[in-house]
């Protein structure tokens, strides 16, 4: 044997050690067990279970099967639902149980950091139910709702099979590796970790990415809300009441009614109800059209002002609250429309491959569907935005090790779930109206005659839109206009409003269902900015922390104001810039989104790469490894053709010129700007995206550097040094998953037959 294999062995054996050490951690013997017996946990296989193992296995086979193999002129929608659940189920069973067993092998004897760090603030055990509503609320935000409905100018099967593979091995599998291994260190952010397992210049490079990669994100979930409510008074009005609906639930919970969490729910529904359908009654009035019809910069300026007070104002006033809120519309909303998918049974008739995935001139998105589909559908199968809430505040709440592999790998599944039912709304919708709706005003003039004759002009297959459809669909959505709603938000609610208008109440119905999907997206993606600018605002603190140690101090508030201030700034500027922009913000600036995001992702798995590798976990360093190349490959490809691209509606720089040497030639309108004012600001947008994109890759591909640097010399010596907290024997037990086991149940008996003076005390939410 070499020298290098007998260090790498007794190197692995010492780790071996730590964890065999770690798994009999001494327990009080005054307690009840504060686990549940590997050998009492499995049941074994019984013919019950084989039974619908193989059922579900056949009918996910046949799904897939229908949707990719058989492929007829149009498909029924209810085999996405099927082949989508199937595939989760498939995947939350086997694969997440591997990871759990093979490569992480959590141990509920060690107390997490909500009980050895407890505070009641910060740190704080949460019920695993409460908190997987807590996580999924701030990870659910534009992407699952937006990308899948962009993506579909390029076809049904691409998108699809990148939904729910994607989410099963690369971004599930990332949500559920940073949260562990975040948890296990104390709830340290990514920026923190990176530096500790990557060194200085790694470290650093991750924490310059995460800041102004999260920047960007922010922005361009409040661009969607922008486009969402710009000139509709009915929405405008519906989602600005959600705001003291919060509030009044904050209060209420807090000093009125403490701890009555099922009363104020029902409160809060009702008033959410009341919202909507109120927004209809005032949206038909003089002063209701003249008060709440907003242009799309004042609605910026709106959420910006918003932005900042809900980052500076405590978390029990408005953001716990409107999480909780929101949780129950995204969740329920979703589940009933999969119903409704399955009763109606929409016929699709979108083709499985598009025109567009070839070409790099899609009027929604530009760009082929290598790499640019993968970076479009960003939040549905993968996102580097998750792995900031997964080391952010979810670590810090857990109550037992064990559930991070419900609330991390089952959360994503379920947001990965709202992506493809995304895509199934926006595929409902007749093509013609699809490309009206989300292609730019530049390019259709903002009027149905513009429109008609733009999208007729497209040369699709099967496609000849009439200008009553467009007059028509907007009336029954009690809408001016739907015509260039870009953002894919608009064409989410038409599709919602059409399918459910199917199952519940007709035609006359679709106002209240467009409105109602309005408020559900807008809900949706507010959170995300409300956690987004918070989670900013302890990054930023963190790092000027490193300079000015006050800063660390979040209860500070001169600095927290500061810091959420300038953030505020930062995604505010980007915004604006997006809502003013006459390419159409959402179609230039999406592809940045995504790409920022996914690169994330990317510095996210080989953070997680190198800790593994550190644990001496070299033979399963491919769960981490494999989707880490996937997202590497994809997006730096996908940056580099928006940096050196000669394709105008591609690169970002080959724009830039084009406008540049227009304007140098005294021309007074070039491509879409029609103004000498507009050609100007297209300059200034593409030098920005352009210098983003050079700086995000560069960083990124440091961190990639660093990290496989960091996996070679742990191989090298058979692991490295851990930064795990030391383990604390845990004196509290909890269930794992969503519906405890008998095994849970009997050790949840036990520990509430305790006399009062031995139940540990709890500072739990």
């Amino acid at each position: 044997m070499s020298e290098n294999e007998s260090g790498r062995g007794q190197a692995g054996a010492s780790r071996v050690q730590r964890n065999e050490d770690a798994d009999v951690l001494l327990q009080d013997p005054d307690l009840p067990p504060t686990a549940v017996d590997a050998d009492k946990e499995d049941g074994g296989w019984t013919p019950l279970k084989i039974a619908v193992w193989v059922g579900i296995a056949l009918l996910g086979g046949v799904s897939w099967t229908v949707l990719a193999i058989v492929r007829g002129e149009t498909v029924n929608a209810m085999w996405f639902v099927f082949a989508a659940v199937c595939s989760y189920l498939i995947a939350y069973r086997f694969y997440s149980k591997f990871i759990e067993r093979k490569l992480l092998r959590p141990n509920d004897r060690r107390a997490t950091p909500a009980e050895y760090k407890a505070d009641g603030k910060d740190f704080a055990s949460t019920d695993r139910r409460v908190l997987y509503g807590h996580h999924f609320a701030a990870i659910a935000g534009a992407g699952p709702l937006v990308g899948p409905v962009l993506a579909a100018q390029m076809g049904y099967l691409p998108g699809t099979m990148w939904i729910v593979i994607g989410v099963i091995f690369a971004g599930a599998v990332q949500d559920y590796l940073v949260m562990f291994f975040s948890m296990r260190r104390g709830g340290r952010s990514l920026g923190q970790m990176a530096r500790e397992e990557l060194g200085l210049i790694g470290g650093t490079a991750a924490l310059i990415a995460t800041l102004t990669i999260m920047i960007i994100i922010v922005a361009i979930l409040a661009l969607v809300v922008v486009n969402a409510l710009g000139e509709s008074p009915w929405g405008v009005f519906s989602v600005s009441m959600t705001i003291p609906i919060a509030l009044f639930m904050g209060v209420y919970l807090r000093y009125l009614r403490p701890g009555k969490v099922s009363e104020v729910s029902l409160i809060g529904f009702a008033l959410l109800m009341l919202a909507i359908v109120a927004g209809g009654w005032i949206a038909e009035t003089e002063w209701g059209v003249a008060l709440f019809t907003l242009d799309r910069v004042t609605i910026a300026w709106g959420i910006i002002i918003y932005g900042f007070i809900a980052a500076v104002l405590p978390v029990w006033l408005l953001l716990a609250p409107r999480d909780y809120l929101s949780t129950f519309m995204k969740i329920g909303t979703i589940v009933m429309l999969a119903v409704a998918i399955v009763i109606t049974r929409p016929e699709i008739s979108v083709p499985a491959v598009s025109e567009f995935a070839s070409r790099a001139d899609g009027p929604v998105v530009p760009g082929t569907l290598f790499p640019f589909l993968f970076v479009t559908i960003a939040c549905g199968a993968l996102s580097g935005f998750h792995a900031l809430i997964a080391s952010g505040t979810t670590p810090k709440m857990i109550e037992k090790e064990r559930q991070t592999r419900f609330i991390g790998y089952g959360g994503m599944l379920m947001e990965s779930f709202v992506a493809i039912m995304a895509l199934v709304a926006a595929l409902s919708i007749d093509r013609g109206i699809y490309f009206a709706m989300n292609s730019s005003a530049a390019a259709t003039g903002g009027t149905i005659e513009g429109a008609v004759a733009f999208v007729n002009g497209l040369g699709l297959t099967g496609v000849n839109l009439a200008p009553e459809a467009l007059s028509t669909l907007a009336n029954n959505v009690g809408e001016e206009s739907i015509v260039s709603r870009t953002g894919g938000a608009p064409t989410l609610a038409v599709g919602i409003a059409q399918i459910m208008q199917g199952l519940f109440g007709g035609a006359g119905m679709m106002a209240f269902w467009y409105h109602f999907a309005i408020m559900f997206e807008a809900l949706f993606i507010l959170t995300a900015v409300d956690a987004g600018t918070r989670v900013a605002r302890f990054m930023l603190q963190d790092t000027i922390g490193n300079f000015v140690p006050k800063f660390k101090d979040t209860s500070w508030r001169v600095g927290a104001w500061i810091c959420t201030a300038i953030m505020v700034a930062g995604w505010g500027a980007i915004l604006i810039m997006g809502v003013t922009d006459p390419l159409g913000g959402i179609n230039t600036l999406f592809p940045l989104f995504g790409i920022a995001n996914q690169l994330l992702a990317a510095i996210a798995l080989a953070v997680c790469m190198a800790i593994c590798a550190k644990k001496g976990a070299f033979k399963y360093l491919w769960i981490p490894a494999l989707p880490l190349a996937f997202a590497a490959v994809v997006t730096i490809t996908a940056s580099f053709l928006k940096i050196f691209s000669p394709v105008p509606t591609v690169g970002y720089w080959a724009n830039h010129m084009a406008f540049r040497n227009a304007l140098a030639a005294g021309e007074q309108s070039f491509g879409n700007a029609a103004t000498v004012e507009a050609m100007e600001k297209v300059v200034r947008n593409t030098f920005i995206q352009g210098t983003l994109s050079i700086l995000f890759v560069t960083l990124a591909i440091i961190v990639i550097a660093t990290a496989i640097m960091a996996t070679v010399r742990a191989y090298r010596t058979g692991g490295g040094p851990s930064a795990e907290d030391p383990a604390v024997p845990s004196r509290t037990f909890a269930p794992a998953g969503l519906i405890a086991t008998p095994a849970e149940k009997e050790l949840e008996a036990q520990w509430a037959n305790l006399p009062h003076d031995k139940k540990p005390a709890r500072a739990g939410h």
